[in-house]
């Protein structure tokens, strides 16, 4: 066994974050770890990385007990951790940032460094150039310049947290295979995800985590979806979306001829028509960067189009626009607030949580704690910065606050990214909720199968336009995955 944890705790105050944890992990292998978020995932492993210090148990590596008192201690005894959210600095070349702190010479070769870099990516696989800042790199191209910086470090135990939830299919794929590689040649693999099906394709053995303690550990060809999202959660799971036929009222919205630019002043979206109903969702599909956040931002009112118009319906007494962003952390969420502020950011002026210019406490209290029941949000309080949430109880909170008041228009962007499956499930129940009362949605993922499954039109986006509206009930998951690679609208 390459990593043995014996009875691992870690106590938040009164909170047991992880509750007598053992399992092992054999060389050369992966392991994946499940839970839901809040499960106690992160805590773990932030303990191995040294980050957090256990309050009881035992950690071995290669049969030795060890002491993990800081992150550089877990670098020295050869373990490497890959963030979900990634540790780069932008503005950095990626030699720049893998090398990092390693470096204490007074003269730094930098082209000699350029010139490892690149023989270490070609090694394995991991495709990049050296000399490219960060801030102009993809998403799935920085994952593969923190894998390379733990590679550098010379790291035998990888940590990979939630690795996939900010990554598109193709870049999953590319993923797995790097790990794959990486184990083969010896390299020992813990995976910290939600996502079921990714977790039984590449691991070998999984460890299941259900608030805080161990329910399961088992070998991955023993175990099916279904099983490991019970054990998650501990009930029964519903792994469809159910949902009702659609009956569409009036126009919300129409657009005409839309075109907006991105930060480069580059056109993004490039002559986009449609129109969206009450009680009906328009899922848009599309690879990651063809304009999605863009269209995104214009029907939320934080990009102005430049061509074009986006006219409501001027029926409707009073519109209300529900924008649930992609990113919760950086748009969606003042992180230092309260879930009680955050829950009021958008009507804190308003009676009754404003009178006479004064915030009015007790009544924001109140607020937050019906909120939280009704949203599962799970903490200790609603004083508790959202910070020290996890993902999924942040999501929560976002999507709270921007279906309060009954929007009529709701805007749903990479509304599960990071989510596990019950709290995926929460965020699709409380959607379809909204479709039903009549409100219109435009639901926007990488995710083709969970559009599919939520939407009852299906755009597809490819180079910032339309290339087809299809129905959801004829469309086939081959001729959308299809249209989003460019290829030919069916005759």
């Amino acid at each position: 066994m390459y990593l043995r944890l014996e009875n691992i705790s870690k106590r938040f105050h009164s909170f047991v974050a992880n509750d007598n944890i053992s399992f092992s992990v054999e060389t050369g292998k992966i392991h994946g770890i499940l839970g839901e978020n809040g499960a106690g995932k992160t805590t773990l492993m932030n303990i191995i990385s040294g980050l957090y210090q256990p309050d009881d148990g035992k950690i071995y590596l290669a049969g030795n007990p060890v002491k993990i008192t800081s992150p550089k201690v877990a670098i020295k005894l050869g373990i490497g951790t890959i963030y979900q959210h990634f540790m780069l600095v932008p503005q950095l070349t990626v030699t720049e940032n893998i090398i990092l702190g390693t470096e204490n010479r007074w003269r730094l070769n930098l082209r000699r460094k350029h010139q490892e870099i690149a023989a270490l990516a070609q090694a394995y696989g991991l495709e990049i150039n050296p000399t490219d800042k960060i801030e102009n790199l993809p998403v799935g191209t920085q994952q593969r310049v923190e894998i390379l910086k733990v590679l550098y470090r010379q790291a035998q135990l990888f940590i990979l947290d939630e690795p996939t939830a900010v990554l598109t299919s193709p870049e999953v794929a590319l993923l797995i295979n790097i790990l794959r590689q990486l184990a083969a040649t010896g390299k020992t693999i813990i995976f910290i995800s939600h996502k079921l099906k990714e977790v039984i394709n590449l691991c070998d053995t999984v460890t299941v985590l259900r608030r805080g303690k161990v329910v399961a550990t088992t070998n991955t060809q023993e175990a099916t979806p279904q099983q490991l999202a019970e054990l998650m959660v501990g009930r029964e799971v519903n792994l469809q979306v159910n949902k009702s036929v659609s009956v569409p009222g009036e126009m919300i919205v129409s657009v005409q001829n839309l075109q907006v630019v991105d930060e480069r002043n580059i056109p993004a979206i490039h002559n986009v028509s449609f129109q969206l109903r009450a009680g009906e969702i328009l899922g848009i599909a599309g690879v990651d960067g063809n304009g999605q956040r863009e269209l995104a931002d214009a029907f939320a009112g934080l990009r102005r189009p430049n061509k074009g118009k986006i006219e409501f319906n001027k029926s409707c007494t009073q519109q209300k626009i529900g924008y649930i962003p992609e990113d919760r952390q950086k748009m969606g969420l003042v992180l230092q607030f309260s879930i009680a502020q955050n829950l009021i950011l958008n009507v804190f002026n308003n009676l009754p949580f404003c009178r006479y210019f004064l915030l009015q406490s007790l009544a924001i209290k109140h607020h937050a704690q019906a909120v939280m029941q009704e949203f599962d949000i799970r903490a200790t309080g609603e004083d508790i910065k959202v910070s020290q949430l996890s993902g999924g109880n942040q999501q929560k909170v976002v999507l709270a606050r921007e279906l309060a008041g009954e929007p009529n228009l709701i805007i749903a962007m990479q509304p599960t990214r990071g989510l596990d499956v019950g709290a995926t499930t929460s965020v699709h129940s409380q959607l379809l909720a909204q479709r039903d009362r009549g409100a219109a949605i435009l639901y926007i993922s990488t995710e083709l199968e969970e559009v599919m499954a939520m939407s009852d039109r299906i755009a597809v986006i490819y180079k910032g336009e339309f290339v087809a509206i299809l129905d959801e009930q004829t469309a086939t998951i081959e001729e959308i995955g299809l249209l989003m690679g460019g290829g030919t609208p069916r005759g």
